[in-house]
């Protein structure tokens, strides 16, 4: 039996969190806590207990497996699929001092002895292999020379056939066991239902494991689904929205790869095409350039993806449909990895549904795949097309896919709760036309065809049929083609039309046709546009604060390093570091200290240059320095090495003393001058009470007029950053009173 322990509660005692996990992660990582169910994984890695560790990209999986080997001062493998993935951790591991290295094929044959002789000498606490490689004779020899610990399998939901990714070769991992006894096996993975989990730990063989399920919901993703139209047009609108940002868009074809590629570049876009057609060396360094921030977007198939592990990736779009919520949540899992808020937006036609329902079925027949595999493709094409057909909160139907309770009633962070989802007032008439030219064409054409009838279209086709002369001809001429292919895709997958299988597909009509013909039934259809996309509370927070011209020093900075040392941006600070240090603008290697990740290696390596910047860029300025760090604790030591990091969501003794004064409805002025703060600082203060307290309202420090005057502004500019509403208002309203209501307007 094995031991489930669920909902991501995170209870660290004296005993599970020992001053060893924590000292570790403090002096590689710069952490002084741990995400939920870390503790625990990190456990069952020390005392070589089995284990099956689920959680969302971005959740900490990494750590679970890196900890125990430095604490035990043994030698782990890790086996993972990608050498993209591996090169990536292992630059990750060694930049923060961890002592890691890989074994695959891109290594010369002396690099490869070197890591071996390396491994013989203990000088790793983890390696990094692929499946092929750790079943072959040879390494396993070297392996058990070696005295390998623990095994731990990354993205093991290529195991089950139930999986997304399943892979042949990942099911003869469990052999192992027969050859290291003594060595303890745990499989990770970011997305698998129970049905997945139970084949996990069946097909690995792993005894009495510690079954750890974290929490599958991504509050910092926002989910947009969106009717296709124009798709390339579609994604432009949305790689605008992230401007000189990380995006990755999925396409299902290799054509059409290419195709919106080109698109994008022509408009001026940094992007270039990824797919399983391209050489080698294109692939590679596509991929190179992309985690090393050269370009701003990759246009890929399904083939892209799993082996980048750039944290700062701000949007995931989906032109195609997935061809399961497991694949989707896998590949949105890559947006946002940082914590940061992501935007995930969905493109979707029932088109895609069906295309993939006839690759599946016809791959199946030229490759004789059992029948069980083809209907459990089939089963998760199904449970994604409902997915996006359905009209509810996107989070909650995530979560509750994969098994677990969603207890808030609006998200904040989909368009279904932002209330963008825009329905069609008069859907019924509309697809009484729709239907009614089906039935005029005698049930024997295709949706475009039906589509151009609709339009009005004067083309040699529908001359030649005849089509031109029916009623149902430009009956909907002010619709544009597209709209209508969609709208039409939208009765196919309400099952109101029915679409013939096979290479030609034609409508045609149902009992449910008939009922809304008749008018015995309503009909609900999406406007195949979207809404104005909404701010979320999370974008607004997560910016509160930022020097945003300092923060572009700081990446500019942080670029050049990384140049120099041959390692992606974000293996130097991740995103989330930058912003810290952009709101916090520390003033000495102490403060420094209290920086989200900066751990003992970065602070000796990277400290200096990086105060530089902020030093420059605060010279002859008013700008605070050191924001809300803590006091010092007259109980500890100073020693710059070990202190540790500044604790997310700690209150300063000012600010608690700010929020007391505030509540009693004190004036800025007068907690300026009680707390001897720039008024700045005292403006940021009384933002984030805003935010904590939600008050009515904020005529104590606003005028009505102006509040009015700036949420308009906001309402019309659509954006997070400050600059764009204060320009709307010509500069006439303090970038302190556009903070304020923006986070007012957010609470509402």
């Amino acid at each position: 039996m094995s031991r489930t322990i669920a909902n991501g509660c995170n209870v660290i005692g004296e005993t599970a969190a020992s001053c060893d996990v924590l000292g570790t992660i403090q002096r590689y990582w710069g952490f002084n806590t741990l995400r939920p169910l870390q503790d625990e994984a990190i456990q069952a890695g020390l005392a070589k207990r089995d284990s099956l560790v689920v959680m969302p990209t971005g959740g900490g999986k990494s750590l679970c497996y890196q900890v125990p080997p430095a604490i035990a001062q043994r030698t782990d493998i890790v086996v993972s699929p990608l050498i993209a993935l591996m090169k990536d951790q292992v630059d990750s591991l060694r930049a923060c001092g961890y002592p890691a290295a890989a074994i695959h094929s891109g290594l010369t044959p002396d690099e490869r002895r070197a890591v071996e002789h390396g491994l013989l000498a203990g000088e790793f606490r983890l390696l990094f292999v692929s499946p092929e490689r750790v079943l072959a004779p040879g390494f396993i020899a070297l392996m058990q020379r070696a005295r390998v610990g623990a095994f731990a399998i990354d993205e093991a939901h290529c195991i089950s056939h139930w999986g997304h990714d399943f892979r042949p070769e990942y099911r003869q991992i469990a052999t192992l066991k027969d050859r290291f006894p003594q060595a303890s096996f745990h499989a990770y993975t970011a997305t698998a239902t129970e049905q997945v989990r139970n084949d996990i730990v069946r097909q690995l063989r792993l005894d009495n494991p510690a079954v750890l399920i974290g929490r599958f919901d991504r509050p910092n993703l926002v989910y947009r689904i969106i009717p296709r139209v124009d798709v390339d047009g579609q994604v432009l609108d949305v790689i605008r929205r992230h401007h000189k940002e990380a995006v990755i868009v999925y396409r299902i074809s290799r054509k059409d790869t290419e195709s919106t590629a080109a698109f994008l570049k022509a408009s001026g876009v940094a992007a270039e095409a990824y797919h399983a057609g391209l050489s080698p060396d294109i692939r590679r360094r596509t991929q190179d350039r992309f985690a090393k921030e050269e370009i701003d977007v990759v246009v890929a198939t399904v083939a892209f993806g799993m082996g980048i592990d750039r944290s700062n990736i701000r949007a995931v779009i989906h032109a195609g449909l997935p061809k399961s919520i497991e694949q989707y949540q896998q590949e949105t899992g890559r947006a946002g990895r940082d914590g940061l808020e992501a935007e995930c937006v969905l493109l979707y036609s029932a088109a895609d549904y069906m295309k993939w329902e006839f690759l599946l079925s016809r791959s199946a027949q030229e490759m004789d795949t059992p029948q069980e595999i083809l209907d459990a493709g089939l089963a998760l094409l199904e449970q994604m097309r409902r997915f996006c057909a359905t009209p509810r909160c996107r989070h909650r139907s995530l979560t509750e896919h994969f098994g677990q309770d969603y207890s808030s009633d609006n998200c904040k962070a989909c368009d279904f709760c932002l209330g963008e989802i825009k329905g069609l007032a008069d859907a019924s008439v509309i697809a009484q036309k729709i239907l009614s030219c089906v039935a005029r064409v005698d049930q024997r054409f295709g949706v475009r065809h039906v589509a151009d009838v609709l339009h009005g279209a004067n083309t040699e086709r529908i001359r030649g049929f005849g089509h031109d002369r029916l009623s149902t001809h430009g009956l909907m001429k002010d619709t544009p083609v597209k709209a209508i292919v969609n709208l039409v895709y939208q009765l196919v997958d309400q099952d109101i039309l029915f679409r013939t299988p096979g290479d030609m597909p034609i409508l045609k009509l149902n009992e449910a046709s008939l009922d809304v013909m008749r008018g015995q039934r309503c009909v609900h259809l999406a406007e195949p546009k979207a809404a104005k996309v909404k701010r979320t509370s999370t974008q607004v927070q997560s910016w509160e604060g930022v020097d945003e011209a300092l923060l572009k020093l700081l990446r500019a900075r942080r670029k050049e390093l990384a140049f120099e040392s041959g390692v992606p941006p974000d293996v130097i600070f991740s995103d989330v570091s930058l912003r810290d240090m952009a709101r916090i603008r520390p003033a000495s290697k102490e403060t420094f200290l209290h920086i989200y990740g900066v751990g003992r290696r970065k602070l000796r390596h990277f400290a200096d240059t990086f105060l530089a910047v902020i030093d420059r860029h605060c010279e002859g300025t008013s700008l605070d320095r050191d924001v809300d760090v803590p006091p010092p604790d007259p109980t500890r030591a100073e020693d710059t090495t070990s202190a540790p990091p500044r604790q997310t969501g700690m209150m300063s003794a000012g600010k608690a003393k700010a929020f007391e004064m505030f509540a009693q409805g004190r004036s800025i002025e007068d907690v300026m001058e009680t707390l001897n703060r720039k008024a700045s600082t005292t403006a940021a203060y009384l933002a984030d009470f805003i935010e904590t307290t939600k008050p009515e309202s904020i005529d104590t420090w606003v005028d009505a007029g102006t509040y009015a005057q700036v949420a308009d502004a906001a309402e019309q500019t659509g954006t997070r950053f400050l600059k764009p509403i204060f320009d709307a208002l010509d500069g006439q309203v303090p970038y302190e009173t556009i903070r304020l209501v923006a986070r007012h307007v957010e609470q509402q």
